[in-house]
């Protein structure tokens, strides 16, 4: 059986993936939707066969605002397809599916329960103990 290689590791699907996050990125600055407000896309990875790309995004608003953030990309998927197509100049435009971006969410949970850790750590004690002798 031959191992499939990723997507990513071939030159001109990683330049594809690049510039899919750029021509999507700019264009979430020219829309006006408050539930995209604060959304920041934070990869892109398009398939080896160029059908289709998921757009990885990050927002500062809490887990309640997913649902929205969800609807409007489900809304604004074909006008966001439609300029990955005009502006990338490939055959065929990848088909987008938009997910949330768990490696940066999971990276802020383990810094948190860290700083939890750390703050839990007693604090060393700067008074020598009565068992320990003092140094003339």
């Amino acid at each position: 059986m031959k191992k499939r290689t990723p997507s990513r590791d071939y030159p001109r699907t990683a330049r594809l993936n690049t510039l899919v996050q750029e021509i999507v990125a700019e264009e979430l600055e020219r829309i006006d939707d408050e539930r995209l407000e604060l959304v920041t896309v934070t990869s892109v990875v398009v398939d080896g066969d160029l059908a289709r790309a998921v757009v990885y995004y990050d927002h500062g608003k809490g887990e309640e605002a997913e649902e929205q953030i969800q609807e409007a990309f489900g809304e604004l998927r074909g006008r966001l397809q439609g300029a990955v197509g005009r502006q990338a100049k490939v055959k065929r435009t990848p088909e987008l599916r938009f997910e949330p971006d768990k490696v940066i969410r999971n990276a802020l949970r383990i810094e948190d329960v860290l700083r939890g850790l750390k703050e839990a750590e007693p604090a060393p004690t700067a008074e020598p103990s009565a068992d320990e002798p003092t140094r003339p």
